[in-house]
């Protein structure tokens, strides 16, 4: 028996001539300028902030949370500005993106991750090709990463219901918090991770502790698109 066909994404259904090659390259550009200011912004933090982490950590909060705030007003209308494949897992399991789409969308999301990071590195004049030795690992920092990327994920699910129009927004505000509130300091995605471990800098993680993040990325992110439709099931 064969299964249903996925349901269009909404951008589909407004658009069916916007083809692919154009919402990936949305996700592309969308995922690297996402990753050139993650690293770019820990880099510079850790030159100005005199060996205060704290500080550091807080240039490098303020400037992902806003600029994933303009990134998805940029391109949401385009691509669905997901950057992130746990956030395309969980529109595939919703039936809301195609199989081969989901596919084309995390292959370009991790090539873009990685030149963002290589983009950062030339902008602050270190070395392009690198390897992270910063240790991230043990029960903790993948709980974080469950809880983080889970709250990601149902913020963008539950928002889209209430009022899709704040979910930049909300998104921007979730990751500020999360890079306070979580030990790992809320990567929650898989391409990010990917990315992260080529930099050597304020935001890298060792290469082996990166499958132990994603394992939990995922875990977190289908555990929320599984609440989400189950609230939302109730209500009808």
């Amino acid at each position: 028996m064969n299964a249903p066909a996925a349901k269009p994404t909404e951008i589909e259904k407004k658009d069916p001539d916007h083809d692919l090659v154009r919402r990936l390259a949305a996700e592309a550009v969308g995922t690297a300028l996402l990753l050139a200011i993650v690293v770019g912004s820990g880099i510079m933090g850790e030159r100005l902030a005199g060996g205060n982490v704290a500080i550091a950590l807080l240039g490098n909060t303020l400037a992902t949370g806003a600029g994933l705030i303009v990134l998805i007003l940029m391109f949401g209308p385009i691509s669905g500005a997901h950057f992130n494949p746990a956030v395309t897992l969980a529109f595939l399991m919703r039936r809301e993106i195609r199989a081969p789409h989901a596919a084309a969308y995390v292959s370009v999301q991790v090539v873009a991750a990685v030149a963002g990071v290589w983009l950062a590195h030339l902008m602050f004049d270190v070395a392009v090709i690198q390897t992270s030795a910063k240790i991230r690992t043990g029960g903790g920092q993948w709980l974080a990463e469950i809880i983080a990327t889970f709250g990601l994920v149902a913020t963008i699910l539950l928002v889209l219901k209430t009022r899709p129009s704040a979910v930049a927004y909300a998104v921007g505000l979730y990751i500020s918090a999360g890079y306070w509130f979580t030990a790992s300091t809320s990567f929650a995605n898989p391409a990010v991770t990917v990315g992260r471990t080529l930099t050597d800098t304020f935001s890298g993680i060792r290469p082996i502790d990166a499958p132990g993040f994603i394992a939990a990325q995922i875990t977190g992110a289908v555990l929320a698109t599984l609440l989400a439709g189950w609230l939302w099931r109730t209500r009808s």
